[in-house]
């Protein structure tokens, strides 16, 4: 079985959120399984390309750039598209202002289509070709659609599986770029790659590709209502019987406060003593007052409204008329940003922001904090909040896709191991903060018993893999 995985990062080598976590572990995984897994993504320029290899120059049809193919090292396994026009210029999708770069349709279908060319054995360079194509979001999104063009005129191609990690990534632009990528006009229409009088990578991936799947059942089942549907409701209930809500999984190996290289200490389950060690480390390293019985609270996200980031600020002052004191890593609205470092001034000592992206102090918040905050207000799985449980830090959500797959509220499940609040507002977070304050105050019986079960749950890899080996399976049987 020959997998080629499409997507537009991959950690530790580019990374804006979940995406590039979930393609550094998921091939490995599958790979273990016996399957021949390939990932093309672009070249942003990471890592040197004294650590690459060059397997040869492409150039796909109707692009007027050539670009080239590179390994890392002689892992055969991981192809980097370079192109240095169209994607070394230091921000993934966006410039430093945080505006979306012009030319971001052009960038990605660049790169479906070099995978269209890997996909069918077009590259001299490489005795490969794939039975199925493993496309991941909206960047990815047309490389379905343009092997289903091929197949119009009797080519063979590939089994397509459409991943949707965000349905609020739609790729959405002028309709005017059909010509400038040679697409036929006559999908623009409600059926086929139009949304609301634009074209969409995603919708064409979502109309064309064999299968769907998403990264968390309850996900899969909210995106065919209304409230979550992004305006893609109706096509994705039309499509319920090819659409797989499978969740993700997280690296064990890289995220283990046993052995963790970016820990002070490290701590299990049933010795959590390194846990209050990392406590007091982080708060020193982040300028709170050293204090383990203050309730640490931590989010490491982007600071977005769909991540609650909004919620979160709104409450600082009333939050900080308690023993609690609050840690704050992300980028993300540049509003947010700014009000969340106005709050760190206000409040030294008992909150500070770090605005960036930083992996190693994402595992010391994980490892340090005593509650995790992650109160989107939609989450198609989440991967946060599952390092939380892993690192004994009791995860507060709203209970929305996979969050609500994943933690159990401790007042309401003799197997709880963090709390869920529903809707996502401030009323409902700030009240389930209290709880946890409550508990971590007055209760800690309960609340160890709840970090003993977070820290002992399996949420590897290789049970996500094995869904996913089987999914493939189904597909390639009727190929």
């Amino acid at each position: 079985m020959r997998v080629l995985f499409l997507a537009s990062e991959m950690a530790p080598f580019s990374k804006t959120g979940g995406l590039g976590d979930v393609i550094a572990a998921l091939p490995g995984s599958l790979r273990s399984l016996g399957i021949d897994v390939r990932v093309l993504l672009p070249y942003y320029g990471y890592p040197k390309r004294s650590e690459l290899r060059l397997l040869g120059t492409v150039h796909p049809p109707y692009t007027k750039r050539l670009g080239e193919i590179w390994s890392l090292g002689t892992d055969d396994s991981i192809y980097f598209l370079r192109q240095p026009e169209y994607y070394e210029r230091g921000g993934i999708y966006q410039n430093a202002a945080g505006q979306d770069w012009e030319d971001n349709p052009e960038r990605f279908a660049y790169v479906n289509r070099v995978a269209v060319e890997l996909c069918q054995g077009r590259l001299p360079f490489l005795d490969w070709r794939a039975d199925l194509l493993h496309a991941h979001d909206w960047q990815a999104g047309l490389a379905p659609y343009l092997l289903a063009l091929e197949s119009r005129i009797g080519a063979p191609r590939p089994k397509t599986l459409l991943s949707i990690h965000n349905l609020a990534y739609q790729g959405r632009f002028a309709p005017e770029l059909l010509d400038i990528l040679h697409l036929p006009k006559e999908d623009f229409h409600p059926g086929g790659v139009e949304l609301y009088g634009s074209f969409s990578f995603l919708k064409a991936g979502l109309v064309f590709a064999d299968a769907l799947s998403t990264v968390s059942p309850s996900y899969a089942r909210e995106i065919q209502e209304e409230d979550l549907g992004m305006g893609l409701g109706g096509l994705l209930r039309s499509r319920q019987q090819d659409l797989y809500g499978i969740l993700n999984g997280i690296d064990v190996t890289r995220w283990n406060p046993a052995a963790d290289p970016y820990l002070p200490a490290h701590f299990t389950a049933h010795n959590r003593q390194g846990k209050t060690q990392c406590k007091i480390a982080l708060q020193t390293e982040m300028g709170l007052i050293p204090d383990p019985q203050t309730l640490l609270l931590g989010m490491v996200s982007r600071m977005v409204e769909q991540k609650g980031a909004d919620l979160v600020l709104a409450l600082v002052p009333q939050l900080m008329e308690h023993p609690i004191q609050l840690v704050l890593l992300g980028t993300g609205d540049l509003a947010l940003q700014e009000q969340a470092q106005r709050l760190a001034w206000q409040y030294p000592g008992k909150m500070a922001v770090r605005i960036g992206f930083d992996e190693g102090l994402a595992h010391r918040i994980e490892a340090g904090i005593d509650a995790f905050l992650m109160p989107s207000r939609f989450e198609p799985c989440g991967l946060n909040q599952m390092y939380s449980l892993r690192y004994g830090s009791l995860p507060i959500v709203h209970g929305t896709g996979g969050l609500a797959d994943t933690v159990r509220d401790l007042h309401q499940d003799q197997r709880g191991n963090g709390f869920v609040f529903r809707p996502a507002s401030q009323e409902a977070l700030a009240q389930t903060i209290a709880r946890a304050e409550r508990v971590f105050h007055t209760e800690n019986w309960q609340w160890q018993a709840a970090q003993t079960i977070a820290m002992q749950e399996n949420h590897s890899w290789q049970r996500a893999a094995l869904e996913y080996q089987s999914l493939y399976r189904h597909l390639l049987s009727g190929a």
